[in-house]
């Protein structure tokens, strides 16, 4: 049975209804068709759009964030091609920013961000001019919560789940440019900020950015 108020859509060929209204990334999965994403929450009204990690290209409209593009009538999206080659650049710049600590990570083995770098095949670039960083101090201040803003790729999850989840808002996003990076208000430590530490934004990290003591 057709689904009410559905569209259908072409994406790599193959024919997809989908949902009027509906995002191309979560159509996509729906059917089968993978597509990289790291910030994409299914929820959050508006998307949250960071990563750069789902970029399609569709027909008469260029290439799109498909966590952000809703779908219409007729649509045609290719998966491949430039949005490919620019997904592509966009993992090779956020793994050349990110301190590969694999081996210490508390993470390590269930690290999301490496998980798609690898269903990617994309390996940490060496032909780029390392990035001038900073290296920040780890904040263990939480009785439960391990804070390393270092290993944050600045997805926003955390943010969005904290907010929208919990009604709480013990982090955002300070600065401009390449020197945006998630912090708490005025730099406090976490102990001092509303966190209750439910854990739900480890839950939602896709690297180790936050993680709970026990995991350390």
């Amino acid at each position: 049975m057709a689904k009410e108020h559905s569209v259908d859509i072409i994406i790599d060929g193959k024919q997809v209804r989908a949902e009027a209204g509906e995002k191309i990334l979560w159509a996509a999965l729906s059917a089968g068709i993978e597509i990289p994403h790291l910030c994409a929450i299914e929820e959050a009204d508006p998307p949250l759009g960071t990563c750069s990690l789902c970029l399609v290209e569709v027909e008469g409209r260029g290439v799109v964030a498909s966590c952000v593009e809703p779908v219409s009538e007729g649509m045609v999206v290719h998966t491949r091609g430039r949005g490919s080659a620019l997904r592509r650049r966009a993992m090779e710049l956020l793994l050349a920013d990110h301190p590969m600590t694999c081996k210490e990570c508390p993470k390590k083995g269930k690290c999301e961000f490496l998980k798609v770098a690898r269903a990617m095949k994309v390996k940490r670039p060496t032909h780029y001019r390392p990035f001038a960083r900073v290296e920040l101090p780890v904040d263990t201040s939480h009785p439960r919560i391990i804070f390393d803003p270092n290993q944050c790729i600045r997805c926003g999850r955390c943010l969005w789940v904290c907010k929208e989840r919990l009604g709480e808002v013990p982090f955002d996003f300070i600065n401009k440019g390449y020197e945006m990076c998630i912090s708490t208000f005025m730099s406090r430590p976490l102990a001092e900020t509303s966190c209750t530490g439910c854990g739900a934004c480890v839950e939602v990290c896709p690297v180790a950015a936050l993680c709970l003591k026990e995991q350390a």
